[in-house]
This record gives structure tokens, sequence and C-alpha cells, in this order.
């Protein structure tokens, strides 16, 4: 997310920090390429020529001239320039104080609609609502089926009347329903289209007039860069719609349509897309990603994923094992999947402060390789996961056959499990009061690795 733009626009900032005091013709040089990045980006040009001019005034003043690290006055401005073109303050879901919450989601055909319908009703879910799909879609080839499964993996009930009845009373009896019922959510599956027709726009018109939504959130894919604003400001200009759910984010690279949805409509990005699995979303927050657009990461997004894979109890009971050197292959195990748990690995990558984007493009964090040793670890006998010194030649022999890979990968992994149990041994070791309190300075203490 964002890689490319944080490379380019990090080089725009190395020339500003090899000058010891920068002139206003400096400025303008550097902000050259600033503005060359984000049209890169697919940035909309007049929201690149506006941000270009806020920063470039801003730089110019005195306070960066006569500073005495201007280039850190530079990123500063650009970080909070940032963050106001996409919106200051996180925009949350308003939530009706009549039940139910009404969530009209409409946007193009293939944009992910259905997806994060249920990406939302089960995030919703976890927070105790009781949220309720309604499947408007009869048009699009098997979406009502489509959108079963995904209420089924989501744990959400979908209500739905076939493709025989128009989307205009499927959407008003899948309110009453969920009014009688006691759902106090609906998420609306509306058609979508190839591209913006006056069918399409008419039939949305037509809904939004018959069940009120609270909130019309239009699904862009942020992989469309600058036709996502265009979308954009079509839907907008015929629903005034509330705001935005930018999809496929972890595929776009550029960011184009996150720096211009807001800017170009006036509405907030209200969340992103990060992956295809059901919680692969997240509330947009525009101080974060401006954090994370300038390379400094984003540790409060990477502390909540933790918190949220993390479990208490199963940590406390791992910090014992780690103190008392009886951390198994078992406890290993556990640990691995609670870390798939938070998400794409190359993701959190980027959440790390200081972490090179031009430098993580060339590792490969291969989730197969994940995989694989979890299929040495499961297919070891349970005393061989608790002990496995017993582990001779002839057990990783048929340990290797039994997951399918070769003796040596199983002689890798039991190398690599030594070797950190060791590592884990001089940690406990150390002064663990010590530690503890710079793990609270960090603001990490209730954190446990």
């Amino acid at each position: 997310m964002f890689g490319s733009l944080t490379e380019k626009l990090a080089n725009a900032f190395r020339k500003f920090r090899n000058k010891g005091k920068l002139t206003a013709a400096d400025v303008k040089e550097g902000m050259r390429d600033v503005k060359l990045a984000l049209l890169e980006a697919d940035v909309n040009f007049k929201v690149t020529k506006a941000f270009v001019a806020a920063v470039t005034e801003r730089a110019v003043g005195a306070q960066v001239l006569e500073s005495l690290v201007p280039a850190q006055q530079i990123v500063k401005i650009v970080n909070e320039e940032l963050i106001k073109l996409m919106g200051t303050d996180e925009a949350k879901l308003e939530i009706s104080p009549k039940p139910p919450t009404v969530v009209m989601m409409v946007g193009l055909q293939g944009a992910g609609k259905t997806t994060h319908a249920g990406k939302l009703a089960a995030l919703y879910k976890s927070k105790g609502k009781s949220p309720l799909l309604v499947a408007c879609d009869v048009y699009r080839p098997a979406a009502i089926e489509q959108l079963q499964i995904v209420g089924e993996s989501a744990g959400v009930p979908v209500f739905t009347m076939g493709n025989k009845v128009s989307p205009v009373e499927i959407a008003k009896a899948g309110v009453e329903h969920a009014k009688k019922k006691g759902y106090d959510m609906v998420f609306l599956d509306t058609a979508g289209r190839l591209h913006i027709d006056e069918a399409l726009m008419e039939e949305l018109r037509k809904i939004k007039a018959a069940v009120s939504p609270t909130e019309i959130l239009l699904t862009v894919d942020a992989m469309l860069g600058q036709d996502a604003v265009n979308v954009a400001e079509s839907f907008n200009s015929l629903l005034d719609i509330t705001g935005v759910v930018l999809t496929k984010m972890d595929g776009d690279t550029r960011g184009g349509a996150a720096l211009s949805v807001r800017y170009v409509t006036g509405k907030p990005i209200k969340f992103v897309g990060t992956g295809e699995k059901l919680d692969a979303i997240e509330p947009f927050h525009p101080d974060r990603i401006a954090s994370r657009i300038l390379g400094m990461g984003d540790v409060l997004s990477l502390i909540e994923k933790a918190e949220a894979a993390y479990d208490e109890k199963n940590a406390a009971e791992l910090e014992r094992k780690i103190r008392e050197s009886t951390f198994s292959l078992e406890d290993f195990l556990m640990q691995l999947r609670q870390l798939r748990k938070m998400g794409n690995l190359d993701q959190i990558l980027g959440m790390l402060p200081g972490a090179n984007t031009g430098a993580l493009k060339d590792i490969n964090l291969d989730e197969k390789q994940m995989a694989h040793t979890e299929a040495i670890v499961l297919s070891m006998t349970p005393q061989e996961r608790l002990h496995p010194e017993i582990i001779n030649g002839a057990r990783r022999k048929r340990i290797a056959a039994g997951c399918g890979l070769a003796v040596e990968d199983v002689n890798k992994l039991l190398r690599q499990f030594d070797q950190m149990k060791k590592m884990m041994k001089q940690f406990a070791d150390a002064n663990s009061a010590k530690s503890r309190r710079l793990m609270n300075g960090m603001g990490l203490g209730k954190i446990k690795f």
C-alpha cells in the first residue's frame, strides 16, 4: 500500500536534506519533485495542484527557511497537509438512534460491494451489533448465491426474495423484516453495472427514496486511480453519498484514489479493504495513512492488530513457558497461527516506523513458507512436538513424508526452533523488570509477543 508514492516522496525530500539552509527557490524546486510524485501516483491533477500550492505557501515562510532543520519542517508540513487533504479525523459510520441503521452499498460491478457488505456486517457483529444482509442485486448471475456464501462465512443472516422481484421491493421488505426480527443493522447489497448509466442510477434513487438509508457507502476499486475519482463524482452528484469504501488497497502501490476522493467529493473515506479475507477491512484514519505514506509507519494500527490477534490468557501462559524454558513446537504452532491472524505480513512490515519500502519490495514474505512450517509441525506426534530432541533420523523421514516436503526442510525448521529457544532463554534471563519498564515506556506494556 502506497509503496511507490512513499519511495518517490522520500527521494524528493532527500533534496531538502542535502542543504543546510533552504531558499525559496530550493523549496519550489523540491516541490516540483513532490508534484511529479503525486501525479505518477495517479493523484487527481486539481488535487495535486492545490496540495502543492498549500505546502509551498507554508514552506517558504520564515519558520522553515530560518529553521536549523528545514527538511524536517517540510516533512511536518507535508504530513499535516496530507491529513487535511484526507479528512483530518476518522469518519465513523453513523448509527441511527432508532434501529435499524440502514447502510446502502452502491458502486460499479466488480468493485467489491458484495464482499465488503459482508466484511462490514462481520465487523459490526464483532462489536455487538445484530446485522442483516439484504440481496438487492437481481441482475448479476449468482449475485444472491455469492452474498449467501459471504453471509454464511460471516455468520450473518441473508434476506432474499429471489431474482424475480424488483430491488426496490426487496429493499423495503428487507428493512421491514429487520424491524420485526430485531436486527439493528441492515446492509443492502445493490446491483452494479460495468459503467454508470441512467437506469442504474434511477433504480438506486428509488431504493434511497423507499428506505431512507442512514448511510450510502460508495464502494470504489482503489486500483482505478483517476477513474476512481470520476466514479465517486458521478455517484455523489446523483445520490449524495455519505462516505466511501476503498477496496483493493493492498494491491494499489500508488494511492492516488485515497488522496483524491475526499477532496473532489467532499465526502469522507470511511473504510479501506486490505485483502480478500473477511476481516481484511480497516477504518480509514487520515493521520495514520499520512504517516504510512511518509514512511513513518503506523504503530497504532499495528498494536490494534496485535491486541485483536493475541489472547491475553495464552500470552501469559506463553510468557511463563519462555521463562521456564518449556516452550514447545506446539506453542510455536499456536504463535504462528496468531501471527497469521494479524494479516498480510507485507502490510504488517509496512506499519513499522522507518521501514524502507524500497528494500521491502525485494523481500519475498512467502505465505506458503509459513504453511509449509505448519504442515511440518502437524506431521509430528504430540510427543515429538513437546520433546523435539527425540526426533531422530527415522522420525525426520516419516515427518517429511507425512507433509510432502524434504527431510532438509524438517532439519531446517528444527535448527531454527532450537536457535529461537536459546534466544528466548537469553531474553528471559535478562533483567525482566528493566525490559518491562522499557515496554511500558513505549506504550506496549499490555502487548505480549
